[in-house]
């Protein structure tokens, strides 16, 4: 193990699977290595869950969820608030430990931290605000009860860009629902998913709650391990994060037990600058909504939609500030943009822009991988980007900002609804008139209007069309987690 975090933090990581409130190896003892993607050292060997050991996580979250189901949401918020002041307290480490595992800058890391820790706060208000309803029936006969209850034990699929918000983004509101879960967190970036279940199995423990309401699963082999729980009956949620064709595929194996689905899939946002728009806060939004976390987030401006009468300029001084940018590991003083997560990502990228090069698109600034060791790519503008490249249809996730010129509002719609994602839109404009339209118009869950960054534990996170189904965040995510009960009485 090759490593920067502290002794302490070291010496008290899980790397087991959480099974009913303990950690222990996976079965036939197989390991994984996670990666630091900044130098390739190893960081740890995690425990590979087969299915069977998937399947009695499952069996552990039935068992305690009647338990946790008649806790009163006072104390599961009380559960949920403890936890997260532990994480800010924690935010150093928890921040020292994103790093390592997905290679972000500190304060990328450090902001991952709060903004995670949020979420249990946002939902520990929330577990005493469950929905309901009682009234007389319009006939005067009766009254009507409406209820809501929880959906009942959830499989939680994260992703590996944001190992902390993507967690507790999907376990505080099942906790605060009253549900039951298994967490099966990616593997590129398990482990800080797994300091966080420590967290919570702590504070379980300490409180007398069940000790199967946080399970998590690591593993390589996340088809076979995931497979047998959505075919169980006794499993009755699926949320997941990831691309879409793993969405599609989970959604196939989901409807033979009419499972409840969240999905949040892929994206490809675009970011408009219209002829008005304040080319200086344009510029500054770009590097936010481009690359926040090196541009691998779902959320990450993909196309630049740029006015014809803008486009030569935005695109040279987002050059500029690229070429500008340190590039380095993420625990580095002074680095702007850490390492992709893998060698594969890398890859990627490259074959994105050589397509791009190869239909006629120029490279301002970037279009290559980094000299020295690590998953590096340099931030990369390029122009003359036509619609049928596939830097301009797929989802990037990296550096790459292809800009792209318009002639007027209509066209700007146009190509940016042009895509079978919907997730995020950024638009900059001084007019209001335009703003409303763009917020009318723009096919996407989620718009910026004149800010680079949506996100928010407030808010409900997801997309439209291909980006996926249902809502995380805000009072929205809760109830991904409930379903409705209605009593004549």
């Amino acid at each position: 193990m090759v490593t920067a975090l502290s002794p302490a933090l070291v010496s008290h990581l899980p790397t087991g699977l959480l099974v009913d409130g303990h950690w222990g190896p996976a079965t036939g003892g197989r390991t994984f290595e996670v990666a630091d993607p900044a130098t390739g050292d190893v960081l740890f060997d995690v425990a590979d869950a087969a299915p069977e050991d998937a399947r009695r996580a499952l069996a552990a979250a039935h068992d305690a969820a009647p338990a946790w189901r008649a806790t009163p949401p006072r104390e599961r918020g009380e559960l949920l608030r403890a936890v997260y002041e532990r994480l800010v307290a924690r935010a150093d480490d928890v921040a020292a430990l994103i790093t390592a595992e997905s290679g972000k800058t500190r304060a990328e890391a450090r902001a991952e931290a709060l903004y995670g820790a949020d979420f249990l706060r946002w939902y520990a208000e929330e577990a005493v605000r469950l929905p309901g309803l009682a009234r007389t029936a319009p006939g005067g006969a009766n009254r009507q009860l409406v209820h809501r209850r929880p959906i009942g034990p959830a499989l939680l699929i994260t992703p590996w860009n944001f190992p902390l918000a993507m967690a507790t983004r999907k376990i505080g509101p099942a906790l605060a629902a009253g549900c039951c879960v298994v967490v099966k967190p990616a593997h590129l970036a398990p482990l800080t998913t797994m300091l966080v279940a420590e967290v919570l199995r702590s504070e379980l423990e300490e409180r007398g709650l069940p000790a199967g309401v946080v399970n998590v699963v690591p593993t390589s082999r996340s088809a076979a391990a995931t497979s047998p729980l959505l075919a169980d009956p006794r499993l009755r949620k699926l949320s997941f994060t990831g691309s879409t064709a793993v969405g599609r595929s989970l959604l196939e194996q989901a409807a033979a037990q009419v499972l409840g689905v969240s999905m949040e899939l892929g994206g490809n946002a675009p970011f408009i600058v219209m002829p008005d728009a304040d080319l200086d806060a344009a510029i500054e939004g770009a590097m936010v909504a481009k690359l926040r976390n090196a541009g691998q987030s779902c959320v990450a401006a993909n196309r630049f939609l740029v006015h014809d009468s803008l486009a030569r300029q935005f695109a040279r001084r987002l050059a500029e500030r690229f070429d500008a940018l340190r590039l380095g590991p993420g625990a580095d003083d002074g680095v702007d943009l850490g390492p992709l997560i893998d060698p594969a990502a890398v890859e990627k990228v490259d074959a994105l822009v050589a397509d791009a090069t190869a239909r006629g698109a120029q490279v301002l600034a970037g279009g290559e991988r980094l000299a020295r060791p690590g998953s590096f790519y340099r931030p990369t503008v390029l122009t003359g980007v036509g619609p049928d490249a596939r830097v301009a249809r797929e989802e990037v996730f990296g550096p790459v900002a292809p800009v792209i010129a318009f002639a007027d509002d209509d066209e700007a719609i146009a190509l940016a609804n042009d895509t079978e994602y919907g997730l995020a839109a950024y638009a900059y404009t001084t007019s209001l008139a335009r703003a409303a339209r763009l917020g009318d118009e723009l096919e996407a869950g989620m718009i910026g209007l004149n800010r680079g960054m949506v996100s928010d534990a407030s808010a409900p996170f997801g997309g439209l069309k291909q980006s996926g189904l249902g809502r995380e965040g805000g009072e929205a995510g809760v109830e991904e987690y409930l379903e409705t009960v209605y009593v004549a009485l």
